[in-house]
């Protein structure tokens, strides 16, 4: 990685106050224009009627041209808004939020009011006089090749788009051809007009296309050895006949695929008892076969054949999840066969049909053809009598279906997330490899305290290693945090499902197609796209040196003092991204293209030695004793909010823009994330004489909505050890609490300031006041 010139925090800055959107009427503007001068010594202050008018941003550009300012403090709306407004060639720039946070969410005029305006003011020029303009950290020897591990429709999709974006690829496929699952398909659902059905698969083509492809190296019968490096710099050991190659790339997508549930273990609805009852691929593997469809046992003729649905899915002892394909799997081979032979009769027995979108027309033709739909569970499938019983909804009772040929189980998808073909990483080699330390796929305890006082319960931990997947490693990763992606409860690799499609929580590879999610062959196409953008986007973000979702575009990434570091490791652990490594000494090693900027390590280590040029614990310190703290005879209590910055802060601006109101006591500072936050800053705030304090993040759990995985999780833990140090010190518990609020919650977010307020209004003040 290559950095340039040392920055220089800025000994210059401007503060312009807004007076637009009703803050000129809410506070009094030359009064924090005031604040500024008196207390900061700021020799260049203003207050402008709008600060984002074409007039205002051309009065603050001309005092960062003329060198008059080197950093900007405008105190109006929030820094989530406007933000291309206020940039000026790189000058650190903090916004004071006056608008959301204070005019639209508090009474104008009134003591309260003001003085919260005041502590808004004092909070973004401390940040700013804090703030070193980040510098970009490049990997010097970039490749613009992308990886794509999987030769089936996803992967041959995958590799096509790269090359039209202009990127060479590097196609890797386990067996000794293209096509995956597809070559064994007999057509597919309807992807194109009409939508009525089944259509070719059209694999043959795109394989052609792809061999045809001279930016595409096709490699067959080969895998992965090992993985290194980061986003624009990852070196992969290939293996092929015995011979091992290196290749270097700069990002890669996974289009592993899937395999279908072992249906062995169904033993309840049959299979195993009678070579008739088959699963959906092997009866597509007769279907593709061609002629008459005959059963396996005899040879004579199907003529009646009944598909069970969710044959172990949506159970949690199999697969708790639905595969959602299987339907028009299912509706697609009983119009095959219903059309190959018109007396032939088909039955699909269904809890609920999954036809979404253009899939209904297909669902209608079907039902045109003859196909029979039965809604109900099957309960019981006789292989001896060749009976299906299942529950009828309609009628409310038990329904036998006797006197059939072939019983199909509709088995699901499971994500090829790991090789069953490689050898598995047994949990005592991957218990070493994380030398003991906390196992980064497992759920934190959770042990906090719950607003109102109420002690919340602790769950029991999950079993040790219950995140590290069953199969040998696709990748086999060399970071510190072992050779698999990490993957959900259910084997799906995530970084955050909704907000982030594709990312795994390993930087610059993307999954795509079944490996992430059930899906058919048209949506495996377009997921492919999806993934390569995102696999494009890293490679670029890596030559730039900026970060990609969620702080995209951010230059800063964290830095150790080494001098001060005492090898705890906790930073290599903690990491949700696998960013950080560790060299022969114990010592952590950052790679920056792998780095998230979510401050996890920052937070947990316990010398402050990780920093960012822009956020550290040093600078949110000095914001938390920045702001006024009344006595204790006033009767005004002071509550610190540490809020996250993709969730509750936005949140709370929501709020603000709705006009609800909460307590005027409060005083807010945006965090990259809670697992970002140090105890160090609850004991700063303690001691300078805040009455309350809290943690606000995101919703935490498997179902998790966490940008960056588990801060929230992981600031519980944390914030388990302040109950025992509150009480040495004489404070109530009560005093420090969290709180789990997603985006949506505008409406309830002011309801969990104004009962914390209420339940802290109620203790006697904070004792360190003044001191």
């Amino acid at each position: 990685m290559t950095e340039t010139a040392t920055p220089t925090k800025p000994k210059k800055p401007g503060v312009y106050v807004c007076k637009g959107c009703g803050i000129g009427e809410a506070v009094d503007a030359d009064a924090l224009a005031n604040v500024a001068k008196s207390e900061f010594r700021i020799q260049t202050t203003a207050t402008q009627d709008a600060c984002c008018s074409d007039e205002g941003v051309a009065a603050i550009k001309a005092d960062v041209d003329a060198g008059t300012v080197d950093g900007v403090v405008v105190a109006a709306c929030s820094h989530r808004v406007m933000a291309d407004r206020f940039r000026f060639n790189g000058t650190p720039v903090v916004r004071a939020n006056l608008r959301e946070h204070v005019a639209w969410s508090q009474p104008p005029g009134e003591e309260d009011t003001e003085m919260l305006a005041a502590d808004q003011v004092r909070m973004a020029i401390t940040q700013v006089q804090l703030t070193l303009p980040p510098l970009p950290s490049q990997v010097q020897e970039y490749s613009r090749t992308l990886l794509v591990l999987g030769g089936g429709i996803t992967g041959m999709t995958a590799a096509r788009e790269a090359v039209k974006a202009g990127h060479p690829v590097i196609l890797v496929e386990k067996t000794d051809q293209l096509g995956g699952w597809a070559n064994k398909w007999a057509g597919r659902m309807p992807y194109r007009p009409p939508y009525r059905d089944v259509q070719d698969s059209g694999i043959a083509k795109l394989v052609e296309a792809v061999k045809a492809d001279k930016d595409i190296d096709v490699k067959l019968d080969t895998r992965v050895v090992k993985t290194a490096g980061q986003p624009g710099a990852f070196t992969v050991t290939l293996s092929h006949g015995g011979q091992e190659s290196v290749v270097n790339v700069g990002a890669v997508v996974v289009a592993t695929g899937f395999r279908p549930y072992d249906a062995t273990k169904l033993g309840h609805l049959g299979y195993g008892a009678s070579p008739d009852i088959v699963t959906g691929v092997e009866l597509e593997a007769m279907l593709k076969a061609g002629g008459e469809l005959k059963r396996k046992s005899d040879g004579k003729p199907v003529k009646h054949i009944a598909f069970v649905q969710c044959a172990g899915s949506r159970d949690p002892d199999h697969l708790p999840y639905c595969s959602s394909v299987c339907c028009g799997v299912s509706i697609k081979q009983a119009l095959q066969i219903t059309k190959a032979d018109a007396k032939a009769s088909a039955y699909i027995v269904y809890e609920e049909l999954r036809t979404p979108g253009t899939a209904e027309e297909f669902y209608r033709q079907a039902q045109e053809a003859g196909v029979i739909f039965m809604k109900g569970k099957a309960t019981k499938v006789d292989a001896g009598a060749m009976q299906v019983s299942y529950t009828d909804e309609l009628l409310g009772t038990e329904v036998p279906l006797a006197g059939l040929d072939m019983i199909v189980l509709a088995t699901g998808m499971v994500p090829n997330s790991t090789d069953p073909d490689v050898p598995v990483v047994e949990p005592e080699k991957s218990e070493a490899q994380l030398k003991g330390d906390i196992n980064p796929f497992s759920a934190i305890p959770v042990a906090g305290y719950k607003p109102g006082g109420a002690e919340g319960p602790t769950p029991p931990a999950m079993p040790h290693l219950d995140r590290i997947p069953e199969g040998g490693p696709i990748l086999n990763l060399q970071y510190r945090q072992g050779p698999h992606i990490p993957v959900l409860a259910d084997g799906f690799s995530d970084s955050h499902y909704i907000c982030f499609p594709y990312e795994t929580r390993r930087t610059g590879i993307y999954t795509a197609g079944p490996v992430r999610r059930p899906m058919d062959m048209a949506e495996s196409a377009e997921d492919a796209a999806g993934a390569v953008m995102k696999a494009i986007q890293a490679i670029q973000g890596s030559k730039m040196g900026v970060s990609l979702h969620p702080r995209v575009g951010d230059l800063s990434f964290p830095k150790v003092g080494h001098e001060k570091c005492t090898k705890c490791r906790r930073c290599t652990v903690e990491c949700p991204f696998g960013a950080i490594d560790e060299d022969e000494t114990g010592r952590p090693i950052i790679n920056p293209a792998r780095c998230r900027r979510c401050g996890t390590c920052m937070g947990a280590c316990p010398v402050q030695t990780i920093t960012f040029d822009n956020y550290n614990p040093q600078m949110v310190n000095a914001m938390i004793e920045a702001n006024e703290i009344p006595d204790e005879f006033s009767e005004k209590p002071r509550i610190l909010v540490l809020a996250c910055e993709n969730d509750a802060y936005p949140a709370l601006d929501m709020a603000g823009i709705n006009r609800e109101k909460w307590s005027p006591y409060v005083r807010t500072i945006p965090v990259r994330c809670l697992g970002s936050v140090t105890l160090q800053w609850v004991s700063t705030a303690l001691q300078k004489g805040y009455d309350g304090i809290m943690l606000m993040g995101c919703k935490s759990g498997d179902d998790y909505q966490c940008h960056f995985v588990k801060g929230s999780a992981i600031a519980k833990e944390r914030m388990s050890k302040v109950g025992e140090t509150l009480k040495s010190l004489a404070l109530e518990k009560e005093r420090v609490t969290m709180a789990e609020v997603s985006i949506a919650d505008s409406h309830r977010v002011p309801k969990v300031l104004n009962e914390f307020a209420e339940l802290i209004g109620g203790l006697d003040p904070n004792p360190m006041k003044g001191f």
